[in-house]
């Protein structure tokens, strides 16, 4: 007979309809939002929800902690949709000419190695553990800081010559750290 206690706890760790989760999900589909008000123009809106969003990201993280250390299906969408919003905002924004096209492909193409480098590692039986390398959670924010940025330029206008030099700045910040959190992931897979 199997113990009560530990069928509970998998039961919670399993569960799908959780708050952190439901936090987590109504953040994916902030996703689309933050497309259209980029798309339409509307950069004060898409600050607003890409802000909403990083303080979501932060409440169902403490949320999932504070709850019992999460779920199996938080651990799984809250990346999703962290990524899902980032990527959207780099193409968006380099599509309407906010930020380089390049950067956005170098974004983009960075996390498409990453995800097909776990597929194919995978499909040849090697165990993938994912971990963020430190590199990695820089590029991060230092992504997350340069959308908000540029966000932020776009609706109330640049507030005197340093503000282009310092998205100028953070662009190529990016675009290092990037490189750089790209080339540790390819690193280590190869080292495994």
């Amino acid at each position: 007979m199997p113990d009560g206690g530990l069928e509970h706890d998998r039961a919670a760790t399993d569960a799908l309809v959780t708050l952190p989760n439901l936090i987590t999900f109504a953040r994916l589909c902030a996703v689309p939002g933050a497309f259209w008000f980029v798309i339409a123009h509307r950069p004060g809106a898409a600050f607003a929800l890409f802000l909403a969003a990083g303080v979501s990201d932060a409440i169902d993280g403490w949320l999932a902690r504070r709850l019992g250390g999460g779920s199996t299906v938080g651990a799984l969408i809250d990346p999703v949709a962290d990524k899902a919003l980032l990527v959207t905002m780099f193409i968006t924004l380099a599509a309407v000419g906010d930020t380089p096209a390049w950067l956005a492909v170098l974004v983009v193409f960075r996390d498409i190695v990453i995800v097909g480098g776990v597929l194919v590692l995978g499909l040849l039986g090697r165990s993938v553990v994912i971990r963020p390398l430190l590199i990695s959670k820089l590029n991060t924010a230092l992504q997350i800081l340069l959308v908000a940025l540029t966000l932020l330029q776009g609706w109330i206008g640049a507030a005197g010559p340093w503000a282009g030099w310092s998205l100028w700045g953070l662009t190529w910040a990016v675009a290092a750290s990037t490189l750089a959190s790209g080339a540790g992931y390819v690193w280590r897979a190869a080292r495994a």
